[in-house]
């Protein structure tokens, strides 16, 4: 057997396994040492190939689609640095529990650490941060070579997509020549397939939770941001059965189309009640529940913190679950499942003053929180607008920093149908144009990014990405000429070098950007411009809206909230 017939076996009994495995998405990073399989998927119907050349950026695209089709996708890319450069995104991945399938070319075994060029130490490139890795054998027509293959890629799927999700990296050397025999059909295989099962706790720890639920006066629940896919009809259905306060985080994507009957016990303004010593007296809670991530908010986990519940249950699908407060009491190892409607909750202990409180605090934030926003002008009153002007049916992708706590604060409790999205595992700043616009390509609905000018810039590259394929996004850049989040943060109280180091301006507008990339471009310089110039990016399919603003003004009129909430609610 020739070794082009070899390789190009090698290449396609890979992109089979793939597809027998559930992968329908590959985002390809085009560079050398990937030639054989790049060809192999290119040249197959079973998958969709999308292109980002610059690595770093593909990485964050592939990290977006995933978000949003909740599957697996592969990355690939050539051998060298440009394996380095998925780095950022891989361990985003890993911390926001997003399943992702990188391969890496490699050179040969014997070019490996002898000064060949474009050779790094690539085998466990990524350590700790993927989930699982392994180095391919070489093409060598060897009878186990493929049936390893088949089943190695069959489990690094299946990795990927256990509970918790993440990253699995496979490094594959291929020797020269590179180039195959294309084919239109993809070979058999002989793995059919694995299954993942669903991670219930067993009947004694739900009597527990059960119990402890029945014996609570004093409790509330958390809904942080949940694994990609959970049905979110159960934890509705859950918060009926507990009728608790539930203090719901913007990325659950439980604060809107919310059922009329729970709106009751649905607490959105926590972040800023919270800021109230007044009201943290009334509300010290005996039981805290937990399911998904950590809330954006600090003052809640602050607040639980100091509280030191008797009882704080986190219900996590991985055993390092996730808790920063170091005052957790029980953990139970679960998915979000049938499971947690199916307690023996005959009912509740919960005191009818205590879900008052809640309910009347919450009742009055959001009272203010509409008025300021009708007659503000900074970013909080600006997204606020937003909120309202953005089509059901549509998705928000959020920027770390000012734009997700924004969010927070000023999407309350709706009807209306969006979902919010946005980095959150390890909350950096990179990426997020790529993200989105991965995002975006996986989603059917209506997608906006809301990101700030610094966080835009990290990643113009990302932009690349509409010279390849047909992108559907409107990105909405809050400029305020540096970073805004610094200003609320201890650093600003210090002048002496705060706008070199942390304010960091740039100057910089991005109409020429928009025009380099054939985007629509609207500049709003004041409130009263967004409502009619928000409408007029119809003519193309990227869209960049431009709002700017001013930092010292944005942190006035949000501390001014702030201290209109906590007077109210000291009254």
């Amino acid at each position: 057997m020739s070794e082009r017939k070899i390789l190009t076996d090698y290449v396609y009994k890979m992109v089979a396994s793939l597809v027998q495995a559930g992968v329908e998405n590959v985002v390809v990073s085009p560079g050398s040492r990937s030639t054989p399989l790049a060809y192999a998927v290119a040249s197959t119907k079973q998958v969709k190939m999308y292109r980002q050349v610059d690595e770093r950026s593909a990485a964050f695209f592939a990290l977006g689609l995933a978000k949003a089709t909740t599957k697996p996708v592969v990355l690939l890319c050539t051998s060298g640095t440009a394996a380095a450069n998925y780095f950022p995104a891989i361990v985003e991945a890993s911390y926001a529990r997003v399943p992702l399938i990188i391969i890496t070319a490699d050179r040969p075994h014997e070019l490996r650490e002898v000064g060949a060029p474009q050779a790094i130490n690539q085998p466990n490139l990524y350590g700790s941060h993927v989930k699982w890795s392994v180095d391919f054998p070489l093409a060598d027509g060897a009878e186990p070579t493929l049936p390893f293959i088949e089943r190695h890629l069959a489990r690094a799927v299946a990795i990927a997509t256990s509970a918790p999700f993440g990253p699995v990296h496979i490094n594959v050397p291929f020797r020269e020549p590179l180039l195959i025999d294309l084919q239109q059909e993809l070979p058999a295989v002989t793995f059919k397939h694995s299954r993942m099962g669903q991670l219930t706790p067993t009947r004694g720890d739900q009597q527990e939770l059960s119990s402890i639920i029945q014996s609570t006066k004093r409790g509330f629940m958390i809904i942080g941001e949940l694994a990609l896919g959970t049905e979110l009809s159960i934890v509705w259905e859950f918060v009926r059965q507990l009728k608790w306060p539930v203090i719901v985080e913007s990325l659950s994507n439980m604060r809107t189309s919310v059922p009329e009957d729970c709106l009751p016990f649905i607490v959105t303004t926590y972040d800023a009640i919270m800021k109230s010593d007044d009201f943290k007296a009334l509300v010290q809670p005996d039981t805290v529940i937990r399911i998904g991530a950590q809330p954006v908010s600090k003052f809640i986990m602050q607040f639980i913190t100091k509280s030191r519940p008797n009882a704080y249950v986190i219900i996590d699908e991985d055993p390092m679950f996730r808790d920063a407060t170091g005052v957790s009491t029980h953990f139970i190892h679960a998915n979000v499942d049938q499971w947690l409607t199916e307690l023996a909750i005959t009912e509740t202990a919960i005191e009818e003053t205590y879900l008052v409180e809640w309910q009347k605090a919450n009742q009055l934030a959001s009272m203010l929180i509409e008025q300021y926003a009708e007659v503000e002008k900074d970013e909080g009153a600006i997204v606020s607008r937003l909120l309202k002007m953005i089509p059901d049916g549509s998705d928000i992708f959020v920027s770390s920093s000012m734009p997700v706590r924004d969010i927070d604060t000023f999407l309350l409790a709706t009807p209306k149908d969006l979902r919010v999205f946005a980095n959150r595992g390890t909350n950096g700043i990179d990426g997020v144009v790529s993200t989105a616009i991965g995002f975006s390509q996986g989603n059917n609905r209506e997608s906006y990014l809301l990101i700030g000018d610094l966080a835009f810039l990290h990643d113009v590259n990302g932009l690349i990405a509409s010279r390849y394929q047909e992108c559907n996004l409107t990105i909405i850049v809050m400029n305020n000429d540096g970073g805004g989040i610094f200003s609320y943060l201890p650093q600003s109280t210090v002048e002496d070098h705060y706008e070199d180091l942390f304010g960091t301006p740039t100057a910089l507008e991005f109409r020429d950007i928009a025009h380099m990339y054939d985007m629509d471009y609207v500049r709003v310089e004041t409130i009263s411009e967004l409502s009619e110039k928000f409408s007029t990016c119809k003519n193309h399919s990227l869209r960049l809206v431009e709002i700017f603003t001013d930092r010292t003004e944005n942190v006035n009129a949000h501390r001014g909230l702030w201290n209109r909430i906590n007077a109210e609610l000291k009254a």
